[in-house]
């Protein structure tokens, strides 16, 4: 029990720890991790909290997932510059149901059972009074104003921090008091982003009980452009929903991860024993091209997130696209045909339209590629577009020979950009 410690930093999941926690973690601890239904699902940053509440569960100690139906109807000001958007009880609801058995299904996939929770059992039954009497009065306001998600927000003439918002660090503190005294839950797990809320359950269950409780933060997963996986960046967030973001979609986000990126990621993602993650990056970087990371972690990711059927279906459709493994693609099956169709970015014309004449330029437009056709018409110029994995340098009328598998066409935008057209 004492080695997680040293397990979870050489994976890089440890951002910050309070100080004693190694003694604490030599013999079995009840930890919870908190999951806000403020979306209707989980996104890739949302894995790191599940990861963590299965590495404890395998190292002999106890895990609590709390779904915070109570403070999502507050919202949590860390690291935004806005206000939020309140939620209604229905929507929060929904969110709940879904979110849980997202959940679940990821926990089931290791065969861990771990006890889920919900603190709007608890908080509801709190009055407003009750709460300032009881739990405000441990906290005066240069200690909450010292927060660093409440100070960022104060300094924000234009959108400053409501009274609602600068509660919710209160509500997160009295879940872990009431965690201590229900469940004796001893250590909180979050986001770097959460180590001011972990801090005040910290203080409120010493100040109340005189006991010592303790917190751990895993790094925030970044995107390139420097801002972090959550659910209010709805256009650009890789969902855990296939609805919202595809297994394609999903899919090629992991392969397509630099390879400085990449030898981290392996080892935040995946249960992979420290032997092997070094193995597999030793021989990653004597052969680059191969992309073995980026193909492991994608393959072990996607069956986790989407299923063994659909994960096999991915490595099949990007062997075709990018690899041109086994047949050419004019040669392919229905069956594949209609896979690829089914899970890459497509769209359907009717053969009248068809019929009518239709210019590689207009197609273009179409598939979403470009916003207009003289920016179609640049790449086109520049040698970026592929029609049947088959360089075309002029804007053709599309021809029926032009159809491959009797009714398809595929576009390609540079490397990584593909689109089919189905003509039916």
């Amino acid at each position: 029990m004492q080695n997680i410690i040293d397990e979870l930093s050489w994976r890089g999941l440890i951002k910050n720890k309070v100080p004693g926690i190694e003694n604490q973690l030599r013999k079995p601890t009840t930890m919870y991790i908190g999951f806000d239904p403020t979306s209707d699902s989980l996104h890739l940053g949302s894995l790191l909290p599940i990861i963590m509440l299965i590495h404890f569960q395998k190292k002999g100690h106890k895990s609590i997932g709390l779904i915070g139906v109570a403070t999502g109807l507050i919202g949590d000001p860390s690291e935004r510059k806005n206000k939020r958007i309140f939620l209604s009880k229905k929507v929060l609801q929904k969110n709940t149901e879904s979110i849980k058995n997202q959940i679940l299904r990821l926990l089931n996939f290791y065969s861990e059972k771990i006890e889920l929770l919900n603190n709007f059992d608890w908080i509801q039954n709190i009055t407003f009074i009750d709460f300032i009497r009881e739990i405000g009065k441990y906290f005066p306001i240069n200690y909450m104003i010292s927060k660093d998600s409440v100070k960022k927000r104060i300094n924000n003439k234009k959108n400053g921090i409501s009274f609602t918002e600068f509660s919710y660090s209160l509500i997160q503190g009295y879940d872990f008091l009431y965690l201590n005294r229900v469940k004796n839950c001893e250590l909180q797990i979050g986001g770097s982003d959460q180590w001011g809320n972990i801090t005040t359950g910290i203080e409120l269950i010493r100040k109340k009980t005189g006991k010592k409780a303790y917190g751990i933060t895993f790094p925030l997963i970044i995107k390139p452009n420097g801002v972090k996986f959550g659910k209010s960046d709805k256009e650009k967030n890789i969902w855990l929903d296939k609805k919202k973001t595809s297994p394609y979609k999903f899919y090629q986000f992991w392969m397509n991860i630099s390879d400085i990126e990449i030898e981290k990621y392996i080892k935040i993602y995946t249960f992979f024993s420290k032997e092997k993650i070094e193995n597999l990056i030793f021989e990653h970087r004597s052969y680059p091209n191969k992309r073995l990371l980026q193909r492991e972690l994608a393959n072990k990711i996607t069956e986790w997130v989407h299923g063994n059927k659909i994960s096999k279906k991915m490595i099949e459709i990007t062997n075709v696209l990018f690899e041109k493994i086994n047949k050419p693609f004019q040669l392919l099956d229905d069956r594949m045909f209609i896979s690829i169709y089914n899970h890459i970015p497509h769209m359907l014309i009717s053969c009248e339209e068809f019929e009518k004449g239709i210019f590689l330029l207009d197609l273009l437009k179409k598939s979403g590629f470009f916003s207009s056709k003289s920016e179609a018409n640049r790449a086109l110029k520049a040698n970026s577009i592929h029609l049947n994995q088959i360089l075309v340098k002029e804007n053709i009328l599309i021809q029926k020979e032009n159809i491959i598998g009797k009714k398809y066409i595929l576009l390609q935008f540079g490397k990584k950009e593909f689109f089919i057209i189905k003509i039916e």
